[in-house]
């Protein structure tokens, strides 16, 4: 079977601390990285700032996290690289071929993500009955909306 989709690209890179000032202090103040909106949820228990490297479809987010609450799950500030996004052109298409080969997703399914694109997340651990998973590193798999997919295909050739 061909796999149904492609990715496409980096979408976001997530980077957790107990308290966020200083991760915005070495991004946006020393980096220069530009802030670009804010996300905070009680359920995915984050309080994030949303940065930005580069622009239009090559944009690739840069998310400054810190738990809402250090007790509960999930503890964003854990691992200081918290999880990777890759831009997918068909996420449907792929939870379900990815699926079907034994990769174990993390629950939640597919939903609306901090910057309104469809996610979803690769469980950074396989399990008995979902053997594969993202080998400790949690991974987001992120809808590409339009105008990226038709970028990135521009680069490869018309291959999508």
């Amino acid at each position: 079977m061909s796999r149904p989709f492609k990715v496409l690209g980096i979408q976001q890179i997530a980077i957790g601390a107990v308290d966020k000032s200083s991760l915005k202090h070495l991004w946006i103040d020393l980096f220069g990285l530009e802030l670009t909106g804010h996300f905070l949820s009680e359920k995915e228990n984050v309080d994030e700032d949303i940065c930005a490297i580069g622009h239009g479809p090559f944009k690739v987010e840069v998310d400054l996290m810190q738990p809402l609450d250090i007790q509960k799950k999930p503890a964003v500030h854990t691992t200081p690289l918290n999880h990777v996004g890759l831009w997918i052109d068909d996420l449907p298409a792929a939870v379900d071929w990815l699926t079907s080969k034994g990769l174990r997703f993390a629950p939640g399914g597919i939903r609306k993500g901090a910057a309104g694109f469809d996610i979803c997340f690769v469980h950074p651990k396989g399990n008995e009955d979902f053997p594969y998973g993202g080998e400790g590193v949690l991974i987001e798999l992120v809808q590409a909306p339009v105008e990226v997919i038709k970028a990135f295909s521009a680069l490869s050739g018309p291959s999508l």
